[in-house]
């Protein structure tokens, strides 16, 4: 780690920052990397209370801290800081970056310095902040660009470049020593998993695993796009349905089935036209591949969507057996109420209901993975043209209940499937950007 350089500085002191807290005590997060490292540094120690951090022998500390929202760099004012460090910058906001910039500061003797780690993400804001290390028609980092020093000045908001400070020096007339340490040097430094030869040794698997995410998580985790974003055809198309994988029936060799519903919030969009209730049906294999079994996408008013979803689970029960039935769960009481009276409604059906959380996109991509490399089936049905046709328009398209219903199934059928978890989608394979001073 990046503060090693100076533990034996008395007045070094290092931030390094999580946008959650979770994300730095979670099970191989930042603290459990900080203990593998530092625990080997005579006299270092390690304290998780009140905050994580490591005080050496010198005197010399390093503490793990979170930004969760745009107001809380405030608790950091009148701070120096001599090294922050970002640990997946997208994940934190311009305001949060720049903010945090001014605490960038320090009398210790270390000329104080900025690292940062990402993933590539064309929505975030650092996409546009390092766009000339990166070729705006492939969104692959420049291979002789990748280290390139530039310089950059912040005036109203707006980010000006150059490739010396000397230029920017001019540009804006600065004269002092004081006006020209705006202007700070920055370089972006592309990496890929091949990079991290600890863990590919360690973990020759870990490949395999990003082989099998989704086209678009493959692009930006494993090849380090970073114009790659969601779009129509992106997760799912019919040709990645094998020929062999259309069936004429529902095949004998299921071992569990999901009907997952995604309920219309009201009885009308935002353009007064009736809105869908979704139920999709999708059953896990004994050979490992997934088929949707049936798909249900009906216009109702609320008062029909319960009769809809307890008529359908009686069908399910007298069809197939066992089927467990997952309902969405609304974020607050009024939520857990309504889960609460589904889950009485439906008694003698197996019933969960799960809040659901991240984008419909996040939320799609493990079953558009096992869709893309051929291994969902689908049985044939009257069913199939509409259910095909919103999936492959997704996330454009304008309606995506079958699709968020379709997400929860697979949820649901692989938090079943204890014994063969899906693959995490967590890349140790990051793209850097550092700033300095």
């Amino acid at each position: 780690m990046e503060p090693l350089r100076h533990i034996n500085n008395s007045r070094f002191g290092a931030v390094i920052f999580r946008k959650n807290s979770n994300q730095i005590t979670n099970e191989g997060g930042l603290w459990d990397t900080s203990q593998e490292i530092y625990n080997n540094i005579v006299g270092a120690m390690g304290l998780k209370t009140p905050r994580p951090r490591w005080r050496f022998q010198s005197g010399a500390r390093v503490t793990f801290s979170h930004l969760e929202r745009d107001e809380d760099v405030h608790k950091w004012q009148g701070s120096q800081i001599a090294l922050i460090e970002f640990d997946e910058l997208t994940h934190f906001s311009q305001f949060q970056f720049f903010y945090m910039l001014s605490r960038n500061r320090s009398t210790c003797g270390v000329k104080p310095y900025v690292r940062a780690t990402c993933n590539p993400d064309a929505e975030s804001w650092v996409a546009e902040f390092i766009a000339w290390w990166w070729d705006p028609e492939t969104g692959y980092p420049i291979p002789e660009r990748s280290g390139v020093i530039r310089y950059m000045i912040r005036r109203d908001n707006q980010i000006h470049w150059g490739d010396t400070a000397k230029e920017l020096w001019e540009q804006f007339d600065l004269q002092t020593k004081e006006e020209r340490a705006a202007v700070k040097s920055v370089t972006f430094i592309a990496s890929s998993l091949q990079d991290n030869k600890i863990l590919m040794e360690a973990d020759p698997g870990y490949y395999a695993n990003l082989m099998a995410l989704p086209i678009v998580e493959q692009e930006r985790l494993l090849r380090g796009n970073w114009k790659i974003k969601a779009a129509k055809g992106l997760y799912f198309k019919r040709s990645q349905i094998p020929a062999d994988g259309w069936l004429d029936e529902v095949p004998n060799d299921v071992v569990r089935w999901v009907r997952a519903w995604d309920l219309a919030a009201t009885d009308t969009d935002e353009g007064g036209d009736p809105a869908y209730t979704a139920g999709v049906l999708i059953g896990r294999r004994k050979n490992g591949r997934y088929v949707v079994a049936d798909v249900t996408n009906k216009r109702l008013k609320a008062a029909g969507v319960r009769d809809h979803i307890k008529s359908t689970a009686v069908m399910d029960k007298s069809k197939y057996k066992k089927v467990r039935v997952r309902l969405p769960q609304d974020p607050g009481q009024a939520g857990k109420d309504q889960a609460e009276n589904f889950i009485k409604f439906l008694a003698g059906f197996s019933v969960v209901a799960e809040r659901e959380s991240g984008s419909k996109e996040t939320r799609a991509e493990p079953f558009a993975s096992q869709w893309q490399h051929g291994n969902v089936d689908i049985v044939k049905g009257e069913w199939n043209e509409m259910y095909i046709q919103q999936l492959e328009a997704f996330p454009e398209g304008k309606f995506k209940d079958m699709v968020d219903a379709s997400s929860s199934a697979f949820a649901e059928l692989t938090k079943m499937n204890v014994a063969s978890p899906p693959p995490s989608t967590t890349s140790n394979s990051k793209t850097s950007y550092w700033l300095n001073k």
